[in-house]
C-alpha cells in the first residue's frame, strides 16, 4: 500500500558562489506557498548583504526570515519548529556542526528540511558544516556558476583582495558579493596557498 503521509526528509542545495542557490531555495519555497504548506525560514545572522530578516539572491529575489544566531539559541530555535511543513536554512555554511542534529531532529518528526550553502571555502576546503549535511540528506542538488575568466563550468569561490585572487591568510569567513569573490572553474582557480604577499 502506498503511504500517501508527508514524512519528513533532508534537501540540501550547494555549489560555489553565483551558482544560484538562494535562487533554488526560494523556487522550493513558492512552490511550498502555492501548496499551502507552512514554512519557517531561517538565516544567519553574520549575513548581512541584503536586509537582515530576509534571504535574498544575487538577482534581487528574496524571502522573509527569521535572523539567528550560530549557537546554542539558534539550534533551539530550528529545533522548535517542528509544526511546520517546511523548515529552510540559506547560508548553512556559517552554522555550526550541532545544526546537523537539528535538521536531522526535524526530518524525523515529518518536517521537510531544505539547507543550501556554500560546500567549499574560498581555498577549495570543505565549508562545515555543509558538507556534513550531504551524509545525512536525502536528495542533494549541486549547483555549477560560470566562470568568469573563461565562460565554463564553474565549482570554485574565487575570493578578491583589489581585484586579484587572495591569499591562505585571508580570513575562512567574509561576507560579501561580486566585489569580493569570482565563481570559478577548477583550471581557472588560483588556489589561495600558492600565493605570495608582497612584503
Amino acid at each position: 500500500m502506498r503511504n500517501t503521509e508527508q514524512t519528513g526528509k533532508v534537501e540540501v542545495i550547494c555549489g560555489c558562489m553565483f551558482a544560484g542557490k538562494t535562487e533554488e531555495l526560494i523556487r522550493r519555497l513558492r512552490r511550498a506557498e502555492i501548496a499551502e504548506q507552512s514554512i519557517t525560514v531561517f538565516s544567519p545572522e553574520v549575513d548581512d548583504r541584503y536586509n537582515r530578516e530576509t534571504i535574498g539572491s544575487h538577482n534581487g529575489k528574496n524571502w522573509n526570515a527569521n535572523v539567528i544566531c550560530a549557537d546554542e539559541s539558534g539550534v533551539e530555535k530550528v529545533k522548535k519548529a517542528t509544526d511546520e511543513d517546511v523548515v529552510a536554512i540559506d547560508e548553512f555554511n556559517f552554522f555550526t556542526e550541532e545544526f546537523i542534529d537539528a535538521i536531522n531532529y526535524l526530518a524525523n518528526n515529518n518536517v521537510r528540511v531544505i539547507v543550501s550553502g556554500l560546500d567549499q571555502t574560498f581555498r577549495a576546503e570543505p565549508f562545515n558544516p555543509l558538507p556534513n549535511s550531504l551524509a545525512i540528506a536525502d536528495t542533494v542538488d549541486k549547483l555549477t556558476a560560470i566562470c568568469e575568466v573563461c565562460g565554463g563550468e564553474a565549482t570554485k569561490t574565487q575570493r578578491l583582495v583589489n581585484g586579484d585572487p587572495a591569499d591562505e591568510s585571508s580570513p575562512t569567513v567574509l561576507v560579501g558579493g561580486d566585489d569580493s569573490y569570482e565563481a570559478r572553474c577548477r583550471e581557472c582557480f588560483v588556489a589561495p596557498h600558492t600565493i605570495t604577499r608582497s612584503k
